[in-house]
């Protein structure tokens, strides 16, 4: 196994997944919807300026 992904199981584990915390698949997807409209707002860009 990846060392990444292992990673991953062990937050997913002590954490738990999206569905700990008590939302539906569909909230998931209407909250991903939220982050992909707010990161095209921002231009599409993983790395922004800084700001002065």
């Amino acid at each position: 196994m990846l060392y990444s992904m292992k990673i991953s199981q062990s937050i997913t584990e002590r954490f738990g997944g999206a569905a700990a915390d008590g939302a539906s698949p569909e909230e998931v997807a209407e909250g991903m919807l939220q982050k992909s409209k707010e990161f095209a707002a921002s231009g599409n860009r993983v790395y922004l300026p800084l700001a002065d």
